[in-house]
Formats: C-alpha cells, structure tokens, sequence
C-alpha cells in the first residue's frame, strides 16, 4: 500500500499561468467531471482562436465513467474538431491528462503500455487515440492551470462538462 503522503517532485514546476498562444495556434480549454467515479460524467471544451475569441465549444456524457476518462475525452473531441496541420495548446486542470501526455507515455510505449510497476496502463485505448490525434496536428503544446480559481475560460469548460455529466445522470 502506498505511503499517506509523498513528497512533490520539485524537478518539475508545472505552469500555473495563462497560456499565451502563438500566431495561429487554437487553445482547447479543456475539463471532465464525474458525479460518482464513476459515475455521470460530462467533458468539455471550448475553442479559442489566438487572439482569444471562442469559435467554438463541444461538450458531452456517458452515464457511467470516471474522472480522468472524461479529462481525457475532453482533449480528444477539442482536437477531433479542428483540421489536421492545426498548431494547438490544450488547457487542462488535470494533471492526470498533462503528465500522461507529456511524460509517462514515451515510458509506456518502451514497456509495451505497462507502468513503471508492471501494471497495464489504465485507459489505454484512450491513451493511443490521444497520441494519434496529437500526431495529425501540425503541434501540440500541453499546458496546466490550476481550476476552480476564477479563469474564465476554466469556469466555462467547467460548467459545460458539469452540465453534460447531470444529462447523462
């Protein structure tokens, strides 16, 4: 059984500030929600262009998932939605999503999608539809805000997603 408390890595400072796009890139603010875990869930995202007007927002549910699933549904659709060759920044709360994305994938590869433990990678298939999404855009930068702090645009993915998982209830 793991340890009640494990100390932060302080090697990796995660960016607590807004994203600031360059020319022609499309932010994706991104957010799941679960009632349960599982449970409802609903995610959300809603298109930015990069001089930060909303072209668009996506959201939907499934009557029964978890929290990071629909975290990582979220990022899916918000890039599904855009043309191949896109420059994208996805906006995520979830460190879940980040770290999967850009740190522990390459090692899941090399081990044949086993955590470092041995284990199967959980969520798998949406980890491989992830990076092939990923792969049909021109670049991909993945960046962390902290939620539930009054971002605007974090709010709004937020009550999307909420609204999604209680119309899958």
């Amino acid at each position: 059984m793991p340890p009640a408390y494990r100390p932060r890595r302080t090697a990796k400072k995660l960016p607590g500030t807004l994203p600031e796009p360059q020319p022609g890139e499309v932010l994706i603010w991104t957010d799941g929600a679960c009632q349960g875990n599982p449970g409802p869930g609903g995610w959300a995202a809603i298109l930015v262009d990069d001089q930060g007007q909303a072209i668009g927002e996506r959201s939907g549910g499934a009557p029964r998932t978890t929290n990071n699933i629909m975290e990582m549904t979220a990022a899916l659709e918000g890039m599904r939605a855009l043309p191949a060759g896109s420059a994208v920044v996805v906006v995520t709360d979830s460190r879940y999503l980040l770290d999967g994305m850009t740190s522990w994938m390459a090692g899941w590869k090399k081990r044949g999608w086993k955590t470092a433990g041995g284990d199967p990678v959980k969520n798998k298939q949406l980890w491989l539809d992830l990076d092939a999404e990923a792969a049909r855009h021109a670049s991909v930068r993945w960046h962390w805000v902290k939620g539930h702090v009054g971002n605007a645009l974090n709010e709004r993915a937020d009550e999307l997603a909420v609204a999604a998982a209680a119309a899958a209830a």
